[in-house]
């Protein structure tokens, strides 16, 4: 199995399209106005905290609160499902190579919201089938179809799939 990191996790639950063209080198993020908006935000939250946890060059963790919880901080809630299942792909990680984590908390410093996420025992299964599916998808030799949606006209790859 390829090695899945949490920004492919989170696209699965977008658009398995751009998980795709992101697996297989096509970028086009940083130009993007909401991503860049994002990278803000990131920035300027949470100053005081130790921030961009890179764990075996997979997960990418905003912040940690003394190892028991997880921070991933996001500017709205327009893809909350892809986030809150990033969070538990975190913790699931995580567990995985021995480290219990309390929760995770999917921070939103814009809105002044937070919601605690947990990782549950139905959550395993469902992670380590989409794990497969991911790896499924990154060994196709074309991105797989995707119809237009709603969030498509925000995305960075809108005009490299629509236009």
């Amino acid at each position: 199995m390829k090695k899945i990191t949490g920004v492919m996790f989170y696209y699965y639950f977008i658009c398995k399209k751009k998980l795709w063209l992101f697996s297989n080198g096509i970028a086009l993020e940083e130009e993007n106005e909401n991503v860049q908006l994002g990278k803000l935000i990131d920035e300027d939250s949470y100053s005081d905290k130790n921030k961009h946890i890179m764990i075996e060059n997979t997960i990418n963790i905003d912040f940690l609160d003394k190892w028991k919880v997880i921070h991933e901080v996001k500017k709205d809630k327009s893809i909350e499902d892809a986030s809150i299942w990033q969070i538990k792909y975190y913790l699931y990680f995580l567990k995985m190579r021995g480290i219990d984590i309390e929760k995770g908390i999917l921070d939103y410093p814009k809105l002044r919201k937070i919601q605690d996420i947990y990782l549950e025992e139905d959550d395993y299964k469902i992670i380590e089938n989409t794990l497969k599916e991911i790896n499924d998808i990154l060994l196709l030799e074309t991105p797989p179809y995707q119809k237009k949606i709603s969030i498509c006209k925000n995305c960075a790859y809108f005009e490299y799939c629509f236009v």
